[in-house]
């Protein structure tokens, strides 16, 4: 349970609030990149509670500006795109994509005024068919991370686009700290209906656990039921500080962000990337296919049966602001506090001055950041072999992996996972 101050400070982000100046430390996806064609180049865009335009210019150049001009605050988004610049259409007045002011055509030639002028603008960067951001301090620009997901070239790569939460960030981000939903929501709910695709998840877990590392925490997993689907009985993901979730199933992985709009909704993007076998490199499209989807039906209520219509359901019912002071968490809440207290300690670090945690500085590290994932099997006299997932390292077999200790494979502090009752 947060106090009511406690919860306000993790659920407000816009400029000037300290968990708005905390994920503004980070690079934000704000839109597919193929949104922005030569018959629309302007996209209106709005991001922690700014109204932005973003526009792509005839060189195939980026920017990223407040909407509303600093001279008497017309919409930019029905402005002209000039010289890499966007131009005010009632008055004139031309922006860089830095934000300074090239000209004002009706001022006196001998004026200072365009050089005191510095229109809000941020640096934006493309990679994996997304259109990035950099909203914190000009001086305190971090390297834009390359994900594996956006980075890799040895396969496809897609993109998906949710509608719009309708509903604060963080109640889509505490949830991929939440390990035991997954039985009810998604599997316990799959089965109710006759429907496929929770069969994994449907099982009583034996153990769970986290575990920090340098861009966030590594969710882990152990279930029970192994002799129904076989020797796989665990599993990992990481979740990336601030507000990403990096999963894989197979062949697949996929990132999704979700990306504050204001204090109440919240945009969740999601890019999937499929590996080939061979690893051999494929040629990649500039513009990745993109899928929109829905999760409300036409008359209002969710759409119960796929694992996004579920989470909506969960998220939004919680309130626009799901007010953290009522509520009584317990042992299998871990995960969810350490989310918390995480983002806390580090909206501290930003306000003493301090880089927050995870933020990519070192060109060397940054060709391509590859994440931890892996499957636990079952194997000899009690151990499980570990098998981490890289581009080096792709072969699934038991024989390649690591044994590892059963009871040092959780070696975190996590509450008792006492198994879901099943209905089977």
């Amino acid at each position: 349970m947060l106090t009511k101050a406690e919860n306000e400070l993790l659920t407000h982000v816009g400029p000037g609030t300290p968990m708005g100046e905390l994920l503004r430390r980070y690079w934000q996806p704000i839109c597919v990149a193929a949104e922005l064609t030569a018959e629309q180049p302007k996209k209106r865009i709005k991001v922690m509670g700014e109204d932005l335009v973003a526009f792509r210019d005839a060189n195939g150049g980026y920017g990223l500006v407040a909407e509303h001009c600093s001279h008497r605050r017309t919409s930019l988004f029905y402005g002209f795109l000039e010289d890499g610049g966007i131009r005010c259409p009632y008055h004139g007045w031309l922006y860089d994509t830095s934000g300074k002011c090239l000209e004002q055509p009706f001022e006196p030639a001998e004026s200072m005024m365009k050089h005191m002028i510095r229109h809000p603008a941020y640096p934006v960067e493309v990679l994996g068919g997304l259109l990035f951001a950099y909203m914190g301090p000009i001086e305190s620009k971090p390297l834009l991370p390359r994900w594996d997901v956006l980075a890799w070239e040895d396969g496809q790569r897609t993109i998906r686009l949710q509608e719009t939460l309708e509903c604060n960030w963080l109640q889509a981000q505490e949830n991929s700290a939440d390990v035991t939903h997954t039985y009810f929501l998604h599997a316990h709910t799959m089965k109710m209906r006759g429907l496929g695709g929770g069969d994994y998840f449907y099982r009583p877990f034996e153990q769970y656990g986290f575990q920090p590392f340098e861009f966030g925490l590594i969710k882990t997993w152990r279930y029970a039921g192994k002799e129904q689907l076989g020797p796989e009985v665990g599993g990992g993901n990481p979740l990336i500080f601030p507000n990403v979730l990096r999963q894989q199933s197979g062949p697949w992985h996929n990132m999704h962000w979700r990306v504050p709009i204001d204090d109440n909704h919240t945009n969740i993007i999601v890019v999937n990337f499929r590996r080939n076998t061979d690893g051999h490199p494929e040629e990649q499209p500039e513009f990745p296919p993109v899928e929109f989807t829905s999760e409300v039906l036409p008359s209002g209520e969710y759409a119960m049966d796929s694992f996004f219509g579920q989470d909506k359901m969960a998220w939004e019912t919680q309130g626009p602001i799901y007010d953290r002071s009522t509520e009584h968490t317990g042992a299998s809440d871990y995960g969810i506090a350490l989310v918390r207290k995480m983002l806390l300690e580090q909206i501290g670090v930003v306000q003493d001055g301090g880089d927050p945690m995870g933020l990519v500085r070192d060109p060397e590290q940054n060709h391509v950041i590859e994440l931890p994932g892996w499957f636990m099997l079952e194997g000899d006299a009690g151990m499980l072999r570990e098998r981490h997932l890289t581009s080096s390292s792709r072969d699934l077999s038991a024989a390649d992996g690591l044994l590892v200790e059963r009871h040092k494979t959780f070696d975190v502090p996590f509450g008792a996972a006492r198994p879901a009752p099943s209905t089977r």
